[in-house]
């Protein structure tokens, strides 16, 4: 059995099942990456709800873990040479699961870097464009007499929609035919723009054709619908 004590974050979330990958996350758009991820490839894992609303991410044991203070992070007692690995930021995690298990990233080199580019894009772009527009628009932010924020984001969320409407204007999935990270990483955000931030009239989102139907797509797969409710809210 896998000996994970020397782990602070352990002591605040203790492993129930130790010989699995452990998962520290929330189901937002950032935190379901990853538990899509792990039920797609259908490694063994433990999940475990960190309430950022509770201020979780703050506490000494989980920045242990992740000096960041984010979710989402993992442990996995069975890493590189066997050792236990802790990693956060969620492409980084999405590239080690899909190394480990030899799925949803291409192994041909170009393929790989081209889909790398993808998931870096949604890293840079789309996640922190797509929430500043939510904070504006749905949180404190709509209480701001200035617009000039909200619009900024508006407008740079539609042209990344763009962006992304062109890349699947004559394909199902970022990479074509394969469904890979690059999708995991991009589906939960497009989601929350419509769904949670409820932007999409902002966004002009009904006037895309390519994005809508690419999301309908991924969220049709039964791993996707799991792994949305995971870890599952208290």
């Amino acid at each position: 059995m896998a000996d994970l004590s020397a782990f602070p974050i352990t002591t605040r979330w203790p492993a129930r099942h130790p010989d699995r990958l452990q998962l520290y996350s929330l189901p937002t758009p950032n935190g379901v990456k990853i538990s899509i991820m792990l039920e797609e490839t259908g490694l063994p894992y433990e999940a475990h709800l960190i309430e950022i609303g509770k201020n979780e991410t703050w506490t000494p044991e989980f920045l242990s873990l992740n000096p960041n203070g984010k979710i989402p992070a993992i442990l996995d007692p069975d890493g590189p040479g066997g050792r236990p690995l802790a990693l956060f930021e969620s492409g980084a995690i999405l590239v080690y699961l899909a190394e480990k298990t030899g799925s949803f990233l291409p192994s041909e080199p170009a393929a790989r870097y081209e889909t790398l580019q993808w998931v870096f894009f949604q890293m840079a772009a789309i996640g922190p464009m797509f929430g500043q527009l939510g904070f504006f628009h749905k949180f404190a932010g709509r209480d701001y007499e200035d617009k000039r924020p909200r619009d900024r984001y508006v407008a740079e969320s539609k042209r990344l929609l763009g962006v992304l409407e062109t890349r699947l204007s004559d394909r199902d999935w970022i990479m074509g035919d394969a469904y890979t990270i690059a999708d995991i990483a991009t589906l939960g955000w497009v989601r929350a723009l419509v769904g949670f931030y409820g932007a999409g009239d902002l966004v002009d989102y009904a006037a895309l054709k390519a994005v809508p139907a690419w999301l309908e797509r991924g969220l049709a797969r039964p791993a996707v619908q799991r792994g949305l409710e995971i870890p599952a809210r208290g």
